[in-house]
């Protein structure tokens, strides 16, 4: 089980959590079931992911198995409100559309998954004839402040950002009523996020950290932008994980539970889902976390991005208004 992380509100959150991003309709569902078994009790969802209603079938029937012994109470779960959603009127539709899908009454914590806004509607890359991303101009506080209003209707008990840079996130700080409980973020040793860290930390602002492996089957692994090891065979970790006899991911997963970061590891796999929630019976020395922080080289993975005419990768966003990696282009 999970050690918790308290958010402002004095709920806890568990500092590990099950990602779902990229988990297909198929197979999430084995996995969420395997994960609750071995005592994973937070899970990360989103409505872009599309296999929310797969994962709502399986802790329908955790939730009615006696035998299991889990309730709703005992599982925290994460949504994302969508870039098509973000015009107020869109807010509590598509929030309700995910807590249904979820087979749930409420969810834990609701996150704008971008601050970017695409065409209102159900597509979720909305084309324009030229073949880019449609968007719209809404403002991401216009949207914070629909989603305020779902906490108050008791739709989700806490909100909060994903995919927000500094400035974007002091802004939401500064013009709410409701602070956002989290902040989530691809996170890991060559992208470490303390500038945001230690913001978050003076706000009482949960980090969560997405591809804290490195994501090595993100769209695009392996093209000519991978100029960097992989983190999961870099041998400065690796050395460190056989001094210590754990894995490799162990290590990674350990580095942001020791920093206070909630960590979201993403697996199907029976056996790395139980060594993934297995990190809390074993520290990382001093020197050991000061060789993963010196890993740092501002190298992000996740670039959204998609497949152009000639089926090629390229970023989709740059450009747009609130694009919040306008310094990685």
């Amino acid at each position: 089980m999970a050690e918790l992380i308290k958010l402002h509100s004095g709920a806890a959150i568990p500092s590990v959590g099950l990602g779902t991003w990229k988990s297909a309709a198929g197979e999430v569902g084995t996995a969420v079931a395997t994960a609750i078994e071995l005592g994973y009790r937070h899970l990360d969802c989103a409505y872009s992911y599309r296999n929310e209603k797969q994962i709502g079938e399986v802790l329908n029937d955790v939730f009615n198995d006696p035998v299991k012994g889990v309730s709703r109470v005992d599982m925290f779960l994460t949504s994302k409100l969508w870039n098509s959603h973000h015009h107020p009127g869109d807010v509590e539709e598509y929030c309700k559309r995910s807590i249904s899908n979820l087979r749930s009454d409420y969810i834990d914590l609701y996150l704008m998954h971008w601050p970017m806004a695409y065409k209102r509607g159900d597509v979720i890359f909305p084309k324009a004839p030229d073949g880019t991303v449609e968007g719209l101009d809404v403002d991401y506080l216009d949207t914070y402040k629909a989603m305020e209003e779902l906490v108050d209707k008791g739709f989700c008990k806490h909100i909060g950002v994903s995919n927000f840079n500094l400035q974007q996130l002091k802004r939401v700080v500064e013009n709410s009523r409701i602070k956002p409980s989290a902040l989530q973020v691809e996170c890991h040793p060559y992208l470490n996020q303390s500038e945001l860290l230690t913001y978050c930390q003076s706000q009482g602002i949960v980090l969560e950290a997405y591809s804290p492996l490195g994501s090595p089957d993100r769209p695009g692994a392996g093209d000519s932008t991978d100029d960097v090891t992989p983190l999961l065979k870099h041998p400065d970790i690796a050395s460190l994980a056989a001094r210590i006899g754990r894995s490799v991911a162990q290590v990674l997963i350990r580095f942001q539970v020791q920093r206070g970061v909630v960590v979201l590891p993403k697996s199907v796999n029976p056996d790395r889902l139980k060594e993934n929630v297995n990190v809390f019976d074993f520290e990382l020395d001093e020197e050991a976390m000061t060789t993963l922080m010196g890993l740092h080289c501002n190298r992000r993975y996740i670039l959204p991005r998609f497949k152009n005419s000639q089926g090629v990768f390229v970023n989709r966003d740059p450009g747009r208004k609130y694009y919040p990696f306008q310094d990685d282009n």
